[in-house]
């Protein structure tokens, strides 16, 4: 067992503008997320947000308290969001373990007890993917699957982006103190998200692109709305998304994302919209 963590510093938007692609791909995007019994960590400073994955396969694998955090437990000061994007698996939190298949999802609130993952088939492992922001306050652990969220229709098979917007681990499902995580399927025949694209500079935000064939490839626009830049990405990969970024996307082969995002707000229909000819 093993796990890795790196810190992944802010940037300004004025600096960004200079970046060539390594720099892009080196502050922004996370490539690596599952590997076999080891927990993967990006602490980010965009509102203090980590995002990491856990495979286990031959053994459980706990979520440890990385030195940065200064803490007895992960969640000390902390809750997660999980999702299961592999086979069915487990996530113990203190003594009460909660089972997830594919697609379902986990909240965890602040609290002081040990998180471990495990597969309940190491043919077939578990690949949780996690997003961490800082809690103020307790609220209790919960599963959600597809069946409780808020589920929004948008967009056109003409348009090419016609998806379903889950709101899974949001306000209106169940309390927490920022974090808010959804996931958009996109339909056969359709591969552009959020568009017309937007900006929030309440909150920060991540992207993970996964059910995307291995012999595809998806293109994630990011930048402010008259500055922007592209980082081409492969299925199971994430990428923050500063505040000051748009955050949107485009593949050879439709797809399925999950969104996180942290911050001041709660309100994340408040955004700043951008029309598609105003985008440079």
């Amino acid at each position: 067992m093993k796990t890795n963590y790196e810190l992944r510093y802010a940037a300004h938007p004025e600096d960004a503008r200079h970046y060539d692609t390594a720099r892009l791909r080196r502050d922004f995007l996370i490539e690596t997320l599952f590997v076999k019994d080891e927990v993967q960590m990006v602490y980010s400073m965009y509102d203090r947000m980590v995002v990491g994955g856990a495979m286990p396969v031959s053994e459980q694998l706990p979520l440890e308290a990385i030195d940065p955090l200064k803490a007895p437990y992960f969640t000390t000061r902390r809750e997660v969001g999980i999702y299961n994007v592999g086979g069915r698996g487990t996530v113990r939190v203190g003594s009460e373990v909660f089972e997830l298949g594919f697609k379902e999802a986990l909240y965890i609130g602040r609290g002081d007890r040990e998180v471990t993952f495990a597969s309940v088939d190491p043919a077939q492992p578990a690949r949780f993917y996690f997003n961490s922001t800082t809690a103020h306050a307790a609220y209790p652990c919960r599963k959600v699957t597809k069946h409780d969220a808020v589920v929004a229709h948008m967009g056109s098979l003409e348009m090419s982006n016609e998806r379903n917007i889950n709101k899974m681990l949001v306000n209106q499902v169940l309390p927490t103190c920022q974090l808010q995580m959804g996931m958009t399927e996109l339909a056969t025949g359709s591969v552009w998200n959020t568009m017309p694209a937007h900006t929030h500079s309440r909150r920060m935000e991540a992207y993970f692109y996964f059910e995307l064939p291995e012999d595809q490839a998806i293109c994630h626009f990011m930048g402010e709305p008259q500055e922007t830049r592209h980082i081409w990405m492969r299925g199971g990969q994430a990428v923050l998304s500063p505040e000051w970024s748009i955050h949107s996307a485009a593949a050879t082969h439709n797809y399925t994302f999950i969104w996180g995002m942290g911050g001041e707000n709660l309100d994340y229909g408040d955004q700043d919209f951008v029309d598609v000819n105003g985008l440079k």
